[in-house]
């Protein structure tokens, strides 16, 4: 993936703001086929109109924490609709038991009735905690045979990594459906991001990356919440994935908690394995008058000097407002330029 070959991305890259910027398929029949990959979709035999109406549907439930506001459940609900996406919510998806959206038998259920019902997306309401509490129950095969893509953010971190570990599967993590499309205020780039990711269009994530390492590299797109995936180690639950490419994001966690879980990654071995480090935000924390100036910045500069492997920052993804959709287990390419830095989803000959 050379620099000269990557003229999508170019097509994509920001100007003058801060913002990511994406490049999708060519017009005219000439994107990437979601069903296929083929990027000539005029000629590779399927119907996409057809596709395109298959992939419109979510159904939306609850897998971790209680709903908070169930009145954002139908903001978000009038939202994918106003976006194309028809839906429906699991029964159980308002549900209150303690902390969790019901109990762990009513969590599992819906997981149940998510892989028989129609609509080919299922996307969580919301993160906070509770699948962990699932994983060693729940059917990993029937999930992955149901051919439904996954999405969601933070808690559902542990869903993603383990339907890889155990059989695989591509699923994503992106917007949850309360957080990000039932908020008060809609950001103007995640519903974008997330339609044209799940409708196979978007080739190319591109996005300012001012301080990080040189890489140009291929391997496989895996992560998600840094506290979810430590919490993975030692179990059957996390990928054994060599030459990855391996992104992270964390809420509230100061950055010497941040710099502790990374030191567990790197002492486990699975830091080195990678082929390069993606940072989304880490937001929400509050510094101490003892840090002395230790902050992100530092344990950025302790992780480049402990761990040989490249670092790049600035990805839009994280529990913040603008997040980008990422496919889980997909293979990818990355790479910098210029204090740039270019996601390839997927990769044509143009």
């Amino acid at each position: 993936m050379s620099a000269s070959k990557r003229t999508p991305a170019r097509q994509g890259a920001p100007s003058s703001d801060n913002g990511p910027r994406h490049a999708g398929g060519q017009a005219g029949g000439q994107g990437p086929c979601p069903a296929c990959g083929a990027h000539g979709q005029d000629d590779c035999g399927h119907d996409h109109a057809a596709l395109a109406a298959q992939a419109s549907g979510i159904y939306l439930f609850s897998p971790s924490s209680a709903v908070a506001d169930p009145q954002a459940l139908e903001r978000a609900r009038k939202r994918l609709a106003q976006l194309g996406f028809r839906n429906a919510v699991d029964r159980t998806a308002l549900a209150v038991h303690q902390r969790f959206a019901g109990t762990d038998a009513q969590r599992l259920a819906a997981f149940g009735r998510a892989v028989k019902q129609k609509h080919p997306i299922v996307m969580a309401t919301r993160g906070g905690y509770g699948l962990g509490r699932l994983l060693p129950q729940l059917d990993w095969r029937a999930l992955a045979d149901s051919g439904k893509r996954f999405v969601g953010l933070s808690d559902f971190t542990a869903f993603n990594l383990a339907l890889l570990a155990r059989t695989g599967t591509v699923s994503y993590s992106g917007p949850t459906a309360c957080t990000d499309f039932g908020a008060a205020r809609l950001d103007p780039l995640t519903p974008d991001l997330f339609a044209e990711t799940l409708r196979g269009e978007l080739e190319v994530l591109s996005f300012e990356s001012p301080d990080s390492d040189p890489v140009d590299c291929r391997g496989v797109l895996w992560g998600g919440n840094l506290a979810m995936v430590a919490s993975l180690l030692g179990t059957p639950y996390l990928p054994k994935v060599r030459g990855g490419i391996l992104f992270l994001e964390d809420v509230g966690e100061h950055p010497y908690r941040i710099e502790r879980m990374l030191a567990q990654l790197w002492q486990a071995g699975v830091l080195g394995r990678q082929k390069a480090i993606l940072l989304g935000r880490f937001t929400g924390y509050r510094l101490a008058p003892h840090d002395r100036g230790y902050d992100m910045p530092a344990v950025l500069q302790w992780l480049r000097q402990t761990v040989k492997v490249p670092v790049v920052t600035g990805l839009p993804y994280g529990h913040v407002p603008t997040k980008a959709t990422l496919p889980v287990g997909a293979r990818v390419g990355l790479a910098t330029e210029d204090g740039m830095a270019y996601l390839v989803l997927q990769e044509h000959d143009h």
